[in-house]
């Protein structure tokens, strides 16, 4: 049996009170209509918009305090709220109004030759948990997301994003009531009492799923301990694999650009794999372009042979998703090798080849088995907007229910339906 950390009676009956609200909040959002979902969404991008000022101030308050508690740099950035990122949540908000909402979409459905019609019914999942560190703009995503595909929600965000969060949360709660629909349907805690994740990991009587965004430490804890289902999301350790027949001009620009666009993003690229033939033509043009951008260089033996003050890279480097500008290097004889190592220490959520080659294509699509597996294109990219799928929940890297960027569908399942015509079984 998971072992849960205890927990205070406060604590816990807070936990009771919660999730009471919870349960009872999703019997109405499971059923409501897509119209009533939709003005939720528009009235909550309102309030954020309306209310920018008040939830940039408190962000620079979260800042203030991140910047004195040594919170990496990495954290710091996906904790910033800037101007363009609040306009962003609230953009994001009316985009998931926009798509389609898939609570009640029945499909493959089949007469069979007993007289039954079988189908399958699309339905929320009931009440979702969501523990994450930092980013709070996942505080509006993860409601706006949950609210549209028919779920209740209790967002846990971090203590380093508690103004920021509870700013945010004001903003979703005037838009439910806007649209008459109860405050339960998203609730976010504000509370930095740690032992409030333990409270939610052992309370499968009210939650459904738990989904953890946030580094290891967090993922593993939550996945030890918890006596609810979860779909984890993983680090990022993710890889760039340029091919003996690819566009040196194209491979380039991937492997920059996978790097150097964003370093906190858990589709950043931390380790750069050069097939033996093209490696120093490749590193020939990309290393003054990485030390511009202030990336440090950590390489294998022939890395370092081909490039001046690259630190020695260790096992653990291979392992480590840096999200900081630092990047590992290693030349590999081939396409084999560089599956062998994605494999041996790849997180399974995102990889690419650079290749003009189609047939090592295939090759690395069929064997990588990754969230997503990428050909010519930026890891960059593994992300629920860049898919199509509207703003996402997270990256999952699980394997049962739901793989990839989790977004509405991800937050539904199906159900069998059956129809007869007073038709009784043999």
């Amino acid at each position: 049996m998971n072992k849960v950390s205890s927990v205070s009676d406060q604590i816990r009956d807070w936990m009771d009170s919660t999730g009471r609200n919870a349960r009872a909040a999703a019997q109405v959002i499971a059923h409501a209509p897509t119209g009533v979902k939709n003005r939720a969404l528009q009235a909550m991008a309102q309030r954020i918009e309306k209310d920018r000022e008040r939830i940039l101030e408190a962000n620079a308050a979260d800042l203030e305090a991140a910047n004195t508690t040594g919170l990496s740099s990495a954290l710091l950035d996906r904790l910033e709220l800037t101007p363009e990122r609040v306009s962003a949540m609230a953009q994001g908000l009316n985009q998931i109004a926009a798509l389609a909402d898939p609570v009640g979409e029945i499909s493959a459905m089949n007469t069979r030759p007993s007289g039954i019609t079988v189908g399958r019914m699309r339905v929320p999942l009931g009440v979702i948990g969501i523990i994450y560190e930092s980013r709070p703009n996942v505080t509006a995503d993860a409601a706006g997301l949950c609210l549209k595909s028919g779920n209740a929600a209790i967002l846990r965000g971090g203590s380093e994003a508690l103004n920021s969060n509870s700013a945010i949360s004001g903003c979703l709660a005037q838009g439910l009531a806007d649209a008459g629909l109860p405050e339960g349907v998203i609730q976010v805690l504000k509370t930095t009492d740690r032992s409030a994740v333990s409270a939610m990991l052992d309370s499968p009587e009210y939650l459904d799923v738990i989904v953890p965004r946030g580094g290891r430490g967090l993922i593993e804890k939550v996945s030890a301990e918890s006596r609810v289902p979860v779909i984890r999301h993983l680090d990022g350790n993710c890889h760039v694999f340029v091919d003996e027949g690819a566009n040196l001009d194209k491979a380039v620009e991937i492997a920059f650009n996978a790097k150097c666009r964003r370093y906190g993003v858990c589709g950043a690229m931390e380790t750069l794999l050069l097939a033996s033939p093209v490696a120093p033509a490749v590193l020939e043009r990309l290393v003054p372009r990485y030390r511009e951008a202030g990336v440090a260089l950590r390489g294998c033996e022939r890395t370092c042979a081909l490039v001046a003050d690259c630190t020695s890279a260790t096992e653990a480097d291979w392992q480590t998703e840096y999200l900081a500008p630092i990047l590992a290097i290693r030349i590999v004889d081939g396409l084999d090798e560089a599956i062998a190592h994605i494999g041996r220490y790849g997180s399974g959520h995102t990889d690419a080849i650079v290749t003009n080659d189609l047939s090592r294509s295939q090759r690395f699509v069929r064997e990588v088995d990754s969230s997503s597996v990428m050909v010519n294109a930026s890891t960059q990219f593994a992300d629920g907007f860049e898919y199509g799928l509207g703003a996402e929940i997270g990256i999952s890297t699980d394997k049962l229910h739901v793989r990839g960027p989790v977004g509405l569908e991800g937050l539904t399942i199906e159900k069998y339906i059956v129809y007869g015509d007073g038709t009784i079984r043999p």
